[in-house]
């Protein structure tokens, strides 16, 4: 046998092995992984910064990220919870002189309210401490931290959050290749080194609007990354195909 077939046979042999089964289309294409998305997060209420996650942290979404002190809110909430509980005790001492008709209705229903306003006043004090809690909206990684502890909290944002799983990858298609590739196909994503690796996703988007002075239009996929092994920034070659 000779070499040149010799080495055409484990050519074949090895991409029988690595790519997926299933209908390939064409060459492959330069593509670029980036965060499914990022997330500015910011207070809804101005203040000063007492705890804040660091730079490179995971996150889930519901979880406290930065807190701003709140030593009189909290304090505030305390006192309006006891005025319910006096206004709460008051009534509990009146009901019996009301139905023995020692008071009347019209003050028995005076009670009631005042009952009703201090837990709406509980409420709203509730709310206002709970705006001084920061919590993540997505599951990710802390990418940049705009502020530190002890500094005043406004208008700018504390911290960036990626969300990188699942991650997208925009690619870049020359027009021929329109009409070839299509929502909910697969495709191949081999990052460049010293990652490397295969990753198997799906397209979301393809663009209707091809760009005239480059001739080319954008395709998105989908890749999952539930290991949060593959990082996002990197440039990576994309096949797709059909299974």
């Amino acid at each position: 046998m000779k070499i040149s077939q010799f080495f055409g046979i484990a050519l074949l042999c090895y991409l029988a092995l690595v790519l997926p089964a299933g209908e390939v289309f064409g060459d492959d294409f330069e593509g670029m992984i980036e965060p499914f998305e990022i997330v500015k997060i910011s207070s809804q209420v101005p203040g000063i910064l007492e705890t804040v996650v660091e730079r490179g942290d995971i996150v889930k979404k519901g979880q406290v990220v930065a807190q701003l002190r709140a030593g009189v809110e909290t304090a505030n909430v305390k006192l309006v919870r006891l005025q319910v509980e006096f206004n709460k005790r008051k009534l509990e001492r009146n009901r019996e002189m009301f139905l023995k008709q020692h008071i009347s209705a019209h003050e028995e229903d005076e009670m009631e309210t005042d009952i009703a306003k201090a837990e709406a006043m509980l409420q709203d004090a509730v709310e206002k401490l709970e705006m001084r809690t920061i919590r993540s909206t997505v599951d990710g990684v802390v990418m940049k931290r705009e502020l530190s502890a002890g500094e005043y909290v406004g208008d700018k944002p504390i911290l960036s959050i990626a969300q990188i799983d699942p991650l997208n990858v925009e690619v870049i298609v020359p027009v021929r290749r329109t009409g070839t590739i299509q929502n909910g196909m697969y495709a191949e994503a081999r990052p460049e080194s010293p990652v490397g690796g295969v990753y198997v996703g799906r397209v979301v988007i393809v663009d209707k609007v091809i760009d005239a002075a480059s001739g080319t239009f954008g395709v998105r996929v989908e890749l999952p990354n539930p290991s949060l092994k593959l990082p996002a920034g990197l440039k990576c070659r994309v096949r797709f195909f059909k299974k």
